[in-house]
């Protein structure tokens, strides 16, 4: 196995062996051995960082699916480096801050096990070449996460918000898995990168608008852009360690890194353009708005994170516009915006990590998380309170902090495009800068609000639960490590501008980077009295005015009551359905046999028979037939006779002893057409069933008479009557209309092709392995779920037992 695949592969691995050192660990927190898989990774691929910044790409491909042309082709170019030392980096922090985060008394164990599943599914993302291993990773991660937002499973909030997000990412999910078939059956390819080289093929054709809205809706509800953002907030029930490492570096970043990956596909088109730059700058605007209403940290948290996505999300959409302009000097003016984009992705996972877990040490301390409960720290914490202000003022985009030089870059971008004339900018154009600039002024006083009204003001002790103190040492060292990031990025920034950042735009735009176009950007936090800077000054002094004012214009958010909220509407369409739903089941979930055959017979007389009535296919010719001699004729008729005569037995023993007759019969008719093995397995299954329904026959209580009016005879004769037609004219069509050769000449060579000499073992064995081992496993948990159901009806009798004694 190469090492690249081995690398993914390493959190699932671990993933597999944690309850096992877990169990015989637990005196020691198993998250100091855990710690080691993101470390080690992140050293291991920190060591490509030379060779991408080169100009290097490294591949590397296991086998899997030849036949499909679906392989595990580790693909590691600037913009999957980049995600991927994110993704370890952070990860690494996260579960050294998890080590002093959760108690040995919780199952840290099912945490971090789930916690590796959801990293190893984020590496597959951002380092898959094939679009369907990709989507497989992508549900992964859905799952995974899933699991970590419900790990207190105790709490009714937890679960439901693990219900909301696994609901609405894997419905994207689908959705983009439509798109990416669409894209291979275009391309005819399920690679990414020769969908990139061939795009220019599939550009034309009338999938490709249909593909792209479909892979933007599956990007746009990982990555909680509005309207789909509703997921994220509820989501915050989880650990604090989850939200700081799924909120803010992994998860809502994998679909960024889908828009970033298929950018190269779709980004010239105007529909691309605007739906990504569209929905990210109105999700910047509605997170950023929402964001100050909020009275618990980690909402005002989700809602700034929601906002933040958007802003990285909007300058995607406006770098894309450098590919419709084609590799000219002009068109390098938007790719500022995409290398803008991806500056700010690192900020944003520096010092939102950090941020949440402030949120993390607050709640840890005091035991709430209200802001209305919470006050006058900076005395007791102040090392909190540091570092809660180094990342709330690079979230405000403030200097000296590393937000700084990203939202000027973004209010520059903003500017830029507004300028331009195409996609009908002239018109829309100004609009972007507008709501980038209001949005700004938004996300000044929701860090405002952070910062002073946790900190500042009076301390109220009366409404904490614990008296206010720093946490243990150990608690703060990674956010202090991402504080220290914060600042280091503002005043080195050109480290990870021109060794990650550059070589992840010429994964971008590949075409430019062929033509020898330095895609760079030089990063600086002085650019001269320019707009961006105006609009920085403006955005601190309005923001200021807006906190200190805000009781008095707060009545705005009663424009949009709650029970109007896109939340609302969610649940309640969630409701009907399930309302709806119990309705129609409980229709036809009668819990009668009788309805349940009627159902399946009446579908099959209408689908089967309607479609030999359109198609014409019921056409057969008797004539051709051979004859049938006089034993046959015999069997067919003690067969008739007793399937009548079933009809109207008056005893059990008599329906079983007919029941047999039928089975029999059909045993002597493959015996007589020459078909000994199937004859030997239906004597052998009629004897089973003849026995087995002897013994049913001694335990059920006296046969009751049935009291069936005429109308349910009749239905049951009409339905009885026309199966039987359907069955006959079937099998009287098929043998009189061969449009292909018989296919048991391929079954008959099974001792060459099979090693079975015993035609039925082999089909049964080998040529239908997978499906034979389909139902062996469903077998299996079958097996599984009886076992645990008497296993726990026994350690019930013991209690009750027990506690009688």
């Amino acid at each position: 196995m190469s090492t690249l695949v081995l690398a993914i592969f390493l959190p699932f691995l671990a993933a597999v062996m944690i309850p096992f050192l877990y169990k015989y660990v637990q005196k020691i927190h198993v998250g100091w051995f855990v710690i080691l898989v993101p470390t080690a990774l992140f050293i291991f691929l920190a060591s490509f960082i030379p060779a991408i910044s080169g100009g290097e790409v490294i591949e590397q491909t296991m086998r899997w699916i030849p036949s499909y042309g679906i392989d595990l082709t580790a693909y590691l170019d600037g913009l999957s480096l980049t995600f991927a030392l994110l993704i370890t980096g952070v990860g690494a922090l996260v579960i050294l801050y998890s080590i002093y985060y959760l108690s040995l008394k919780e199952p840290i164990g099912t945490f971090y096990t789930y916690l590796m599943l959801f990293m190893g599914a984020m590496l597959g993302i951002v380092m898959s070449d094939n679009m369907l291993v990709l989507y497989v990773f992508w549900e992964l991660t859905s799952i995974s996460s899933f699991l970590l937002i419900a790990f207190w499973y105790q709490r009714k909030r937890s679960r439901e918000g693990a219900k909301k997000s696994l609901i609405i990412t894997v419905a994207g999910g689908i959705s983009m898995l439509v798109g990416f078939i669409m894209v291979g059956t275009m391309a005819g390819t399920w690679s990414i990168r020769e969908v990139i080289a061939n795009v220019s093929m599939i550009s034309g054709d009338a999938l490709f608008i249909p593909a792209m809205l479909l892979v933007l809706l599956g990007a746009f509800t990982k990555s909680a852009q509005f309207p789909f953002h509703i997921w994220l907030p509820d989501a915050m029930e989880a650990p604090t360690p989850v939200s700081a490492y799924l909120h803010s570096a992994t998860m809502v970043k994998a679909g960024i890194y889908l828009v970033a990956r298929f950018t190269p596909v779709f980004g010239g088109e105007a529909v691309w353009f605007w739906a990504v730059t569209g929905v990210g700058i109105f999700t910047l605007f509605w997170g950023s708005f929402n964001a100050v209403r909020q009275t618990d940290l980690k909402a005002l948290l989700a809602y700034s994170t929601i906002s933040q996505l958007g802003m990285i999300m909007s300058m995607f959409g406006m770098g894309s516009a450098a590919l419709y302009m084609g590799y000219s000097s002009e068109s390098v003016v938007y790719t500022g915006a995409t290398f803008a984009a991806l500056f700010h992705l690192v900020n944003h996972s520096t010092f939102k990590g950090a941020l949440f877990m402030i949120v993390g040490v607050v709640d840890h301390s005091v035991g709430t998380r209200d802001i209305r409960r919470l006050g006058g720290l900076i005395t007791l914490m102040p090392v909190t309170f540091t570092i809660a202000t180094i990342g709330s003022m690079s979230m405000a985009g403030l200097p000296p902090f590393n937000g700084f030089l990203s939202k000027e870059l973004f209010f520059i971008s903003s500017r830029d495009i507004a300028e331009a004339s195409f996609f009908g900018l002239g018109t829309w154009g100004m609009a972007i800068p507008i709501v980038a600039w209001v949005a700004s002024v938004f996300t000044f006083v929701y860090a405002m609000v952070f910062v002073v009204r946790t900190f500042l003001g009076p301390y109220k002790e009366e409404k904490l639960e614990h008296p206010a103190h720093e946490p243990k040492p150990g608690m703060l060292v990674s956010p202090i490590i991402l504080g220290l990031l914060v600042i280091a990025i503002f005043f080195i920034p050109n480290v990870i501008g021109n060794h990650l950042i550059t070589p992840a735009m010429s994964g971008i735009f590949p075409t430019f980077a062929a033509e020898g176009e330095d895609l760079g950007t030089y990063i600086h936090a002085w650019h001269g009295f320019e707009p961006e800077l105006f609009m920085t000054i403006g955005v601190v002094l309005f923001g200021v005015f807006l906190f200190l004012t805000r009781r008095y214009w707060s009545g705005v958010y009663k424009l949009f009551p709650e029970k109007w909220s896109i939340n609302v509407f969610y649940g309640f369409v969630l409701d009907q359905m399930e309302d709806k739903s119990t309705v129609i089941t409980n229709k036809y979930m009668t819990r009668y046999l009788r309805d349940y055959m009627i159902y399946i017979f009446v579908f099959f007389i209408l689908a089967i028979g309607g479609t030999f009535i359109i198609t014409g296919a019921y056409q057969f010719t008797l004539p051709e037939n051979a004859a049938i001699s006089g034993f046959e004729w015999l069997i067919v008729l003690a067969m008739m006779t007793s399937g009548i005569a079933i009809l109207s037995a008056k005893s059990r023993l008599t329906v079983i002893v007919l029941n047999s007759i039928l089975g029999f019969g059909i045993a002597l008719l493959f015996a007589l057409f020459r078909a000994p093995d199937l004859a030997l397995t239906q004597t052998v299954i009629e004897a089973v069933t003849t026995v087995l329904f002897l013994v049913a026959y001694y335990f059920l209580p006296e046969m009751e008479k049935e009291d069936a009016s005429k109308k349910t005879k009749s239905v049951n004769l009409l339905i009885a009557i026309g199966v039987g037609l359907v069955f006959t004219v079937v099998a009287l069509a098929v043998q009189g209309n061969k449009a292909f050769d018989s296919i048991s000449s391929f079954f008959e060579n099974s001792y060459e092709l099979a090693g079975g000499r015993n035609m039925v073992n082999a089909i049964l064995g080998d040529f239908r392995a997978l499906d034979t081992m389909l139902e062996v496993i469903v077998l299996l948990i079958a097996g599984i779920g009886i076992y645990t159901m008497i296993r726990v009806r026994t350690a019930k009798k013991e209690s009750d037992q027990i506690e009688d004694k």
